[in-house]
This record gives C-alpha cells, structure tokens and sequence, in this order.
C-alpha cells in the first residue's frame, strides 16, 4: 500500500512494486503483520515535509513482524524461516515502509520475534517497546521499591512502561479512563481515573507522591498534576517537550533495547494487546480505526 502525494487514509493505495533488493548487511523479510502508529499518520500528512526527505511513492510504516526470506552474507544472525520483529525507521521517506508483502531491512533493525507472542502482537512492540523501554529504563531510572506514575497508561506506550516499571521491580500507579481500569489491574497497576482533580486521587494511593513520572498524553497534564510527584521526582514525557525539568523521550533504534524488549515478552513480563486487525488491502481503514482512537489497543494491518 503506496500513497503518491501527502494525504489523510483516502491517499492509500495498492501498488505493484519490484521486489526490495537486499545488501550484505540486510535481511528480506516476508511480512506478516504491521502495526500502525500516529507517527505514520503525520508524516502521511506531510507534517515533517521540512525536515524528512520524501520520493514518492512511499509504502509507510515502521513496525513489522515476519518471516526471514533470504539473509546477505553479513548477516548472519539470521537465516531464512526464522521469525523476526523490526522497527525499520528510515531518515528518508520512500517505498520500503512496513505495509507491504516483502521489506528489506538493515540487520540492526531485527530482532528474533518473541515466542510467546503472534504476530499480530508482535508487530506492536517495537516503536512503542522502544519508546517506553527507552523511558522508564533510561531517561527515569527506575529502581525497585519506587513508585512509577504513568500518565496514559493504557495507551500504546503507556501500557508497555507500566509493565516494564513492575518488571522493574517498582509500584507502579496509572491514570486512564474508567473503561481501562480493570486491563490496568489486571498488570498489578493501581488505576486513577483521568480528568479534573487527579493529583489529589493519586495521593490518595500515594501519600509520599510518585518518585518517577512518565507523561504520555501532553496537553498540561503534567503541570495539572505536579503534586502527585515528590518534590525533585524525576520526570520524563513522549508527548510534549521543551519543559522545565522534564526529560523529552523520542524513540530511537537501538538494537540492544530492542532485544530486551523482545526478551521481556519472551519471559512473560510484557505484553501487547491488540484492539483491531485489517487485511493489508484495507489499510486505509486501519488508519481510520488509528486516527479515530478508542479501539483499546494497537491497530495491526496483516499480510
């Protein structure tokens, strides 16, 4: 699935192109599963048109899962058959995106897929696995015995790094709406609903305040809830930056990451819930149910 000019889902596409060509350092992969983040969205829509280039036509996408077709020679972490996860982010716009049958990929974007996972799932670790592992692990620290508030907690990276922070041996307190609750429990995450007054019921829960905050959602909400930290908690956000004290988290490929990402799932400490499924040729919807939200879960696109 292609688009040929900046545009919303009624841009896609289907499009027969020649098969990717590999290096000695890339692996072909047949895919079996993509996942759809909002990033695909705004570079769909032309929002970093100043910054990235782009040829078109572009196949977009960066999370995949699938099948090693054919391995380079300098690649040799991988043979054909074996089942493989990858965030395969390019600096440049073009048509080797994730929505398509065949994606050739720089062995450093690959890890070996999760077993305990489909491949529905695990098409939606890598960006937001990376993003969240990148924020609790990295940019917070976070220690056993502390307490992680997470804001948007059971969105795409909230519900990983409220999973990665228990993994981490910390309490761990989530804000989100009352629908989510109980998926939230379900983690071992206390739940605090959204909306007017969430300082004081995190305080409720945590009478010391969070020792570490992570913001996913952006619109104020760490300034509406600044209370609920104590006073010189770490802090770190995926959605806004530019704040005062407040570390900005970008994901970033980073194959080790990737891996312990990938091994958490295998270790049965993380998991991916999934809230909608199209077929390739109905990728336009896909994106539809994405930019709509409330689906409860990472929208995937199989092959």
């Amino acid at each position: 699935m292609v688009y040929r000019r900046y545009g919303g889902p009624e841009v896609l596409e289907a499009a027969e192109l020649a098969r990717p060509r590999t290096h000695v350092d890339s692996v072909l992969v047949r895919v079996r599963a993509a996942a759809l983040n909002p990033a695909d969205l705004a570079l769909q829509r032309g929002a970093l048109d100043g910054a990235v280039d782009t040829y078109f036509p572009v196949i977009p996408g960066w999370d995949i899962s699938g099948v090693v077709e054919s391995a380079g020679v300098a690649a040799a972490e991988f043979s054909p058959g074996d089942e493989v996860v990858g965030y395969i982010r390019s600096d440049v716009q073009h048509a080797h995106g994730a929505l398509a049958e065949l994606v050739s990929a720089d062995v450093r974007m690959l890890v070996h897929k999760p077993r305990t996972m489909d491949f529905a799932e695990a098409a939606g670790l890598p960006l937001a696995g990376l993003t969240a592992y990148q924020a609790v692990v990295h940019a917070l620290d976070v220690r056993p015995g502390e307490t992680l508030l997470v804001h948007g907690a059971a969105g795409g990276v909230g519900s990983l790094a409220v999973q990665i922070g228990r993994a981490r041996g910390a309490r761990v307190v989530g804000t989100a709406s009352a629908r989510d609750h109980g998926y939230l429990r379900a983690l071992d995450v206390t739940p605090v609903a959204y909306g007017e007054g969430v300082a004081k019921r995190v305080l409720e829960v945590v009478p010391a305040g969070a020792d570490a905050v992570l913001d996913t959602v952006g619109h104020g909400t760490l300034a509406s809830a600044e209370s609920a930290a104590r006073p010189r908690a770490r802090c770190a956000a995926v959605a806004e930056v530019g704040l005062p004290g407040v570390t900005a988290v970008f994901c970033r490929l980073d194959g080790e990451d990737l891996r312990a990402v990938a091994e958490l799932a295998d270790t049965g400490r993380l998991s991916v819930r999934v809230g909608a499924t199209f077929p390739l040729e109905r990728a336009a919807d896909a994106q539809r149910t994405l930019a709509a939200g409330g689906t409860g879960g990472k929208v995937v696109v199989t092959v």
